[in-house]
């Protein structure tokens, strides 16, 4: 079972946009025999690619929504996940990443690393996900693939170690010199499906001894075996596989691959690579949690045989019903057995199971430890961890990054009113980063998410997918409240209505915390406040964090510290004290000099050098701090820190400044205070909208 199990591999496809995940995606399905005939994105035949199977993805020549196959290669079964690029669905990156066992970053010959890269790079940190690179697109005039290696090494610190070099860059780019080998292959036929080796030509012999000597070097450092046999003289190509392999699965070396996958050179060797050298889910450590042992932590198994543990990651809801795609850690599920949810314990019998292609499924009748499948017809959420119930484990769930925009949503006549909470309500158990509330002053459904392109994509799906016509108002910024200074507070809850009364006092003081939580501290002394009442106490304060009393924005970054108070021996209750932490919450809040704070945003924008200092204007303009500015020739990455208010519009103002020549990446980087300018705007945006209100 452990040999099956062995020639396994769940990858995931992650870069930054435009860099040719999807592309080497289909090729890697062409070359597997999974599909037959080639498509691009965005294509001209009008098919588009095989994995972008939502008809915005088509449109829009994007990656929306990440999705799975599976092929086989070689006698090796691969599992792929293709994820989007683009900063609004980072969510599908990271849940991807949560379930894989390695990846494939995808960098591109010209433009290198950029912000992106370095998000998904830090994504796949956080998960200790194991990779190797492909530096695609070396076809393409200005590519440069060892500065790319080079940018891995200084930007990413990355021990980036070339496993190839190429034959000719550019419009000359001809094959590829493979230095463990050192053999010459080139790729010919109808979409380079035949590979052919031969002698390294003369002209590329000195260059290929010498990044081999460095392939060596880096090599040797993960065996013993490979530095006696290079010592020796008596070097083999399986020696240096398996220290490289070593190095990339301890994620102390990152292997790099070159190629173009649009123009059909290297894809093959990247598939080997994948075979070679990253972790079968018997190489990976993965963790639960048991839930009937205090939260301990369990190193799961890969035996079919022992108890169930599965993990849904992601949700789709289709015309026939839940579809959820479940990855096995251990155990198997097959068809009309009976699962239990570790959230909820509900018992849930397996109706369907389904092996993904994109959009296409494939019946199954069993699946085991190792497996990515889907389940149909099971209810849960995101995140729900599955097992058989002989155990009750839960697997730690992932990283979900804060909503930093809103949008107002009117629907435009009464059928598109439920149909507009029908899509808001599957919207919300597929995607944890998008939100929906009403506002209780102005009764407007408000959905909150990643940024403009994110909330844009589901306004579009709730027109074509549920027919709800809706308009949307101005985005709103996720302003919060926090204090800059200390306050006391002594404040007495009393109320005599008849029989008991409510008797509470708390007296103690708020400070600015060290981060961004709320932080509450017990400080009484001779119980002054019984303690059975202080979790009370505590809950009263914590309810205060959802809106400030200064504009009625979230409250961050407060320390409370109750030192003192008083109780009655009928009189007080835990609703007593907990409205007496609400009074003084409200008695020291405005003595602790509020501030309002704002969404700084991490700026990247890659532009022509020509339009370096307009796009320079154009951020400084925007309240921007220009961070660093880094010209490679032709292009430049102005790196900037720029609040999210100034920020609606960019997309078009940028396009039509460069003559949509620049692009730009976005993603939350931290609260600032708002400067006073500012201020008097939100001051009166929150007076007209009192009045509104009443």
């Amino acid at each position: 079972m452990s040999e099956q199990i062995e020639k396994l591999r769940n990858i995931g496809i992650s870069a930054h946009i435009d860099s040719g995940k999807t592309t080497l995606t289909e090729r890697i399905l062409y070359y597997t025999k999974r599909i037959f005939a080639v498509h691009e994105v965005k294509g001209k035949d009008g098919v588009g690619a095989k994995m972008d199977s939502m008809e915005l993805e088509k449109e829009r020549g994007i990656t929306i929504s990440s999705a799975a196959t599976h092929c086989t290669w070689k006698g090796l079964r691969i599992n792929i996940i293709d994820t989007p690029g683009h900063v609004d669905f980072t969510i599908e990156v990271e849940r991807s990443l949560r379930v894989l066992d390695g990846s494939i970053l995808v960098l591109c010959a010209v433009g290198g690393v950029q912000s992106q890269s370095i998000t998904v790079d830090r994504q796949m940190n956080r998960y200790q996900v194991p990779r190797i690179a492909f530096i695609n697109k070396c076809d393409r005039s200005g590519a440069s693939p060892y500065r790319v290696a080079d940018q891995l090494r200084q930007r990413l610190n990355h021990n980036a170690v070339l496993m190839q070099i190429p034959m000719g860059l550019e419009g000359d780019l001809s094959g590829l010199i493979d230095l463990v080998s050192m053999k010459a292959f080139t790729f010919e036929g109808q979409f380079g499906k035949e590979v052919q080796s031969r002698e390294i030509p003369a002209e590329y012999l000195e260059e290929a001894k010498a990044k081999r000597e460095e392939l060596l070097d880096a090599a040797s450092m993960f065996s013993d075996e490979l530095m006696e046999a290079i010592f020796e003289g008596s070097v083999t190509e399986d020696l240096i596989r398996q220290a490289v392999r070593k190095g990339t699965l301890s994620r102390k070396m990152t292997p790099v691959f070159l190629g173009s996958a649009y123009k059909n050179v290297g894809v093959q060797s990247l598939l080997d690579a994948v075979d070679n050298y990253l972790p079968s889910p018997l190489d990976v450590e993965n963790k639960a949690i048991d839930l009937d042992d205090g939260d301990k932590e369990v190193v799961l198994t890969s035996e079919p045989a022992d108890p169930l543990v599965g993990l849904a990651f992601k949700l789709e809801v289709t015309p026939y019903g839940q579809l959820t795609y479940f990855r096995i850690y251990q155990g198997k599920i097959a068809r009309g057995d009976e699962i239990f949810n570790a959230r909820n314990r509900k018992k849930i019998r397996v109706g369907r199971l389904v092996r993904m292609h994109a959009d296409e499924m494939e019946d199954i009748t069993e699946a085991r430890a190792g497996d990515i499948i889907a389940l149909f017809g099971v209810e849960c959420f995101s995140g729900d961890t599955f097992t058989d119930g002989r155990v009750n484990y839960a697997m730690s769930s992932m990283f979900v990054p804060e909503p930093v925009i809103s949008l107002s949503l009117t629907p435009k006549d009464t059928k598109s009113s439920g149909q507009m909470a029908k899509a808001l309500n599957r919207f919300i158990r597929e995607d944890p980063t998008f939100r929906s509330h009403v506002d209780s002053e102005s009764g407007e459904n408000i959905i909150s998410g990643m940024g403009e392109l994110h909330l844009e994509i589901y306004v579009e799906r709730m027109k074509r997918e549920y027919g709800a016509e809706v308009e949307t108002g101005m985005p709103q910024v996720a302003y919060r409240e926090t204090i800059s200074g200390r306050a006391d507070f002594d404040y007495t809850h009393k109320k005599q209505t008849g029989g008991a009364g409510q008797y509470g006092r708390v007296a103690g003081f708020i400070e600015p915390a060290e981060d961004e939580a709320y932080e509450f501290a017990n400080e009484v002394k001779g119980g002054a406040i019984p303690t059975h009442f202080i979790p009370a106490v505590d809950k009263g304060f914590k309810s205060c964090m959802e809106k400030g009393h200064f504009l009625g924005f979230p409250i961050l970054g407060v320390k409370v510290t109750v030192n003192d108070g008083n109780s009655h021996p009928v009189d007080s209750s835990e609703i007593a004290f907990r409205q007496a932490a609400v009074g003084a919450f409200k008695q020291a809040y405005s003595k602790a000099r509020p501030q309002v704070l704002e969404p700084i945003m991490k700026l990247a924008v890659e532009c022509p050098s020509d339009f370096q200092g307009n796009v320079m204007g154009t951020i400084n303009q925007r309240r921007g701090l220009i961070m660093s500015a880094t010209e490679d020739g032709v292009f430049t990455t102005i790196e900037a820190e720029v609040p999210l208010a100034e920020m609606f519009g960019y997309a078009t103002a940028l396009r039509s400044l460069t003559q949509g020549k620049a692009e730009f990446t976005m993603e939350f980087s931290r609260y600032a205070k708002v400067p006073e300018s500012k201020l008097e705007d939100l001051k009166k945006m929150a007076a007209e909208k009192k009045k509104g209100g009443k």
